[in-house]
């Protein structure tokens, strides 16, 4: 249930999308019908995750800790599926059935992965992460402040101070104690443990700034208690997990093959590698051509593509300037996109802001702060950008300055305001899909292949300076594509993965930090989704240009798109060619 729950609504992810309830087809009504099947266990066991989604009945619970949690997340998820295995048979409609296949094979692929976790590790929480998020997912500004006001009973069931509730912090330690002698379990990275002891204190800070900032009144009392608690866990993690925690990062190789298969890659690692270091050298020979014309018109003496990429870098934006930078560019995309007959663009505006510290802490990378997803009464993603990677014990926060610079604007507001992730999330709340194809089916690879995807379809309108650095995200695409498994297979070293990044590609210190944390213990195997994501979205649109020859329109075939959920790409490839095509056919 816990990797359910973290797929479904955790911070990578992050990025999800709105279910909308007016007007929906009769399949979808029942498909919906479906789903709550599935819903009700993540509810009962992550009520948090549930609450996000935009379930009801939920906003005052906590993550269920208690003794057992394994056997009875694992008995309810069995039973979910089992009733809707039934329901097949019951069905006749194509995307009912469709939309069950999906259903059935995230609680399948969830009953697979809470095995191997249970078998392999042994468990661990990061406890503030856990409080400081689902605090976070009821203060946050698009959530009606009558629901809000529900934050203070959760804080004071995450302290325990509710009664029949034992503070989430003890929980903790019991699930972890009671495996203390089962040798065949392997502890926690040691780094990600070090990293999460470092980031405690800022996100406890970031609890008092969220309940600080809200209408909620009589938290202080509850606040305090939890932050004895949240200390208390931390020093008994120095203490009892530190010492247990492993040195090599590397998962054992089950659980990372299972993390690939959680993203949505079903590419085998080395047939990835090898296509990701193809692509590398091809995305290098372009630099290098791209390079010199920049270099020319910025009257840079050097043409060397890492050299000008250092160049841009330091026209650094500072501070209350970059988002009005990042707004005009993203009016500046929105232009070009319906002058271009890209796709259909909104007249509402998009959301960008910047990241607080605890937010960072969280997630250190630029995001889509999903809105929720089941009752969506008209609330949209934000783009959220931060500026700085906290760093652990005795290290200093790294500051990022590849996203800061005017050229880089125009590929990160591609890729996660529009037409990337905000308009995909957008669309499937304007437009309404099925909770099994807007929840279920998320992954890494649906998500992520439609926002690389839109950096290059939006790059030949960019300026020669803006195509220069959307070719280094996409470097930094490929190249994360062989690092991940390199890394994780034993192939590289992290300080190899570093010195590929900062050298070859060009990050900043913060921005590498960052991703040899993601490849190692943040999130192992997902980095890889981007590129698989991205080259299955670019052979389904090369094989529904050869089906309709020079009859192809780009803007209804992103419309469709779009208009067909978080599918998978299989899937959304069988849609293209089996409704998009015969349809766009039939219009001439």
């Amino acid at each position: 249930m816990k990797k359910l729950a973290k797929g479904f609504a955790g911070a990578l992810l992050a990025a999800l999308a709105g279910v909308a309830a007016a007007a929906e087809p009769a399949w979808v009504t029942e498909s919906n019908r479906n789903a709550q099947v599935l819903l009700t266990p993540l509810a009962q066991f992550s009520p948090e995750s549930a609450q996000e989604l935009g379930v009801d009945g939920y906003d005052e619970q906590v993550t269920d800790l208690k003794p057992q949690v394994y056997e009875r997340s694992n008995r309810a998820l069995e039973t979910a599926v089992a009733d809707l295995q039934a329901r097949r048979g019951k069905t006749s409609d194509a995307a009912v059935l469709q939309d069950l296949d999906i259903l059935i094979k995230a609680g399948q692929d969830n009953l697979a992965s809470a095995k191997l976790q249970h078998d392999l590790l042994l468990p661990y929480t990061s406890v503030s992460r856990l409080v400081f998020s689902g605090v976070r997912a009821l203060l946050d500004a698009r959530i009606p402040a009558e629901r809000q006001t529900a934050a203070l009973a959760r804080l004071r069931r995450y302290a325990g101070l509710e009664p029949g509730t034992t503070p989430i912090t003890e929980l903790a330690k019991a699930r972890s104690s009671e495996r203390f002698d089962d040798k065949n379990l392997v502890g926690p990275f040691r780094g990600e443990v070090e990293q999460d002891l470092a980031d405690s204190p800022r996100l406890i800070d970031g609890l008092r700034q969220l309940f600080a900032a809200s209408k909620v009144k009589g938290y202080e009392p509850a606040l305090d208690t939890l932050t004895t608690q949240l200390k208390d866990y931390d020093a008994w993690v120095t203490r009892e997990i530190l010492p247990r925690a492993r040195a090599d990062h590397r998962l054992p190789p089950a659980l990372y093959a299972d993390n690939l298969k959680q993203v949505g890659v079903d590419v085998a690692p080395d047939e990835l590698m090898r296509r990701a270091l193809v692509s590398f050298e091809e995305i290098q020979n372009e630099l290098r051509a791209l390079a010199p014309l920049v270099a020319k018109q910025k009257g840079l003496k050097t043409s060397d593509y890492r050299d000008v990429i250092r160049a841009l870098k330091q026209q650094q934006v500072q501070g209350k300037a970059i988002l009005p930078l990042y707004t005009h560019r993203l009016h500046q995309i929105e232009d070009i996109l319906r002058r271009e007959h890209e796709i259909t663009v909104p007249q509402r505006n998009a959301a960008i802001r910047l990241a607080s510290e605890a937010e960072s802490a969280m997630l250190p990378a630029p995001n889509m702060s999903p809105p929720r997803l089941i009752g969506n009464t008209g609330e949209y993603g934000e783009f959220v950008l931060p500026l700085k990677v906290p760093g652990k014990a005795g290290e200093k926060t790294l500051q990022m300055d590849d996203f800061t610079f005017d050229a880089a604007a125009w590929t990160l507001t591609a890729h996660e305001a529009r037409p990337g992730h905000e308009l995909q999330f957008a669309a499937m709340i304007e437009k309404g899909v099925s909770i099994a194809r807007a929840v279920f089916a998320f992954n890494s690879v649906n998500v992520e292949g439609w926002a690389l995807y839109s950096e290059a379809e939006m790059k030949p309108y960019m300026p020669l300076d803006g195509q220069l650095i959307g070719l280094q995200h996409r470097l930094l695409r490929a190249a994360r594509a062989y690092l991940d498994p390199m890394v994780n297979l034993g192939l590289l070293t992290p300080a190899q993965v570093h010195d590929v990044l900062v050298n070859e590609v060009c990050l900043s210190e913060g921005m590498a930090k960052q991703e040899v944390d993601r490849y190692t213990y943040r999130s192992p195997g997902q980095a890889t989704a981007y590129f698989v994501g991205y080259q299955a979205l670019m052979e389904t649109r090369r094989r529904a240009e050869l089906a309709l020859m020079g009859k192809f329109d780009k803007q209804r075939f992103h419309d469709f798109v779009l208009s067909q959920g978080l599918l998978p790409p299989a899937l959304l490839q069988k849609a293209v060619m089996e409704q998009f095509v015969p349809a766009e056919l039939a219009r001439s």
